[in-house]
């Protein structure tokens, strides 16, 4: 698929000081992405703090980013959870026409067998009436989808047309790209890997910090694309020290005080998430600063 070749960004979920949504920050940070060359916007991921979300909030979410990107950039909208039967009755009652494809997480806590993943996607995958990102992200999963579990689906569901991969394991990345379907996309789902994956034959990369640094991430990875390695690894050793910072103290903390930092948006998280400390929150602050944006 065209549309999710490049950067795509996992939108964070601004919060005011009384913890409600943030929609007019939102709306700013759609306009930060679109402006700055992203390629497509990633809704309710991880990122958006999604697991603290009212259903009538999601829908807010949702709304919000439809009617500030205006059509411009494809849309993905993340449907996963650790219980098949609720995913599965959501895509069959959602109007998901205003998404390219859904951004479907490997299920979380229960720790399926590699069966259990691949049935889980299969009945994920019949009940989709839009195309599916499988996500396997073991570091919150607690279970890696394997890459022969990955092939599995590939070969066998049409409509599951990629994986973002955020095991953080180069050497499983590897056998992903080496092995896959030729029109099965490898996403990378780890800033710091998603320059060297892009480089082994990856698509791209559904991104946190991209968010932050549109401009020169999504650059990086056209880069990449265009086999331009060294001006590719200028902007990823120029952005590297900020990357390791933003996930220092959790996601999606270190990311929404870079907005805080560029005045777009300020930096509160739901508990059990708190904010990055004053070290942490001056040290990206200087780095804001600093950077040539």
């Amino acid at each position: 698929m065209q549309s999710l070749i490049g950067t795509g960004v996992a939108l964070v979920t601004p919060f005011k000081e009384d913890f409600s949504i943030d929609t007019e920050a939102l709306k700013g940070i759609v306009n930060f992405s679109v402006d700055g060359g992203i390629e497509y916007l990633v809704i309710l991921g991880t990122t958006a703090e999604n697991a603290t979300l009212s259903q009538e909030e999601k829908e807010l979410v949702i709304n919000t980013v439809i009617d500030a990107n205006n059509g411009r950039l494809p849309l993905v909208l993340g449907v996963g959870g650790n219980d098949t039967r609720k995913i599965v009755e959501e895509l069959k009652t959602r109007d998901l026409s205003p998404f390219v494809a859904i951004l479907s997480v490997s299920p979380f806590y229960n720790k399926p067998t590699q069966e259990g993943i691949y049935q889980h996607f299969k009945a994920v995958s019949e009940a989709s009436p839009v195309p599916v990102i499988i996500y396997n992200v073991p570091g919150r999963t607690a279970s890696n989808m394997l890459p022969s579990t990955v092939f599995r689906l590939a070969n066998d569901f049409k409509n599951i047309v990629a994986i973002k991969e955020a095991a953080g394991d180069m050497a499983q990345a590897l056998q992903l790209l080496k092995n896959k379907p030729d029109d099965f996309l490898v996403i990378s789902g780890d800033d710091m890997i998603a320059l060297p994956m892009v480089l082994a034959g990856g698509a791209g990369v559904i991104s946190v910090i991209g968010q932050g640094f549109p401009k020169q991430f999504s650059e990086m990875i056209r880069l990449g694309l265009n086999r331009k390695v060294d001006d590719a690894y200028k902007l990823q050793y120029l952005l590297m020290d900020c990357i390791d910072m933003i996930f220092e103290q959790g996601n999606p903390a270190g990311i929404k005080q870079v907005f805080q930092s560029l005045g777009i948006a300020d930096n509160f998280v739901r508990l059990p998430l708190v904010k990055v400390d004053e070290f942490l929150s001056n040290r990206i602050s200087d780095f804001v600063k600093n950077i040539d944006k």
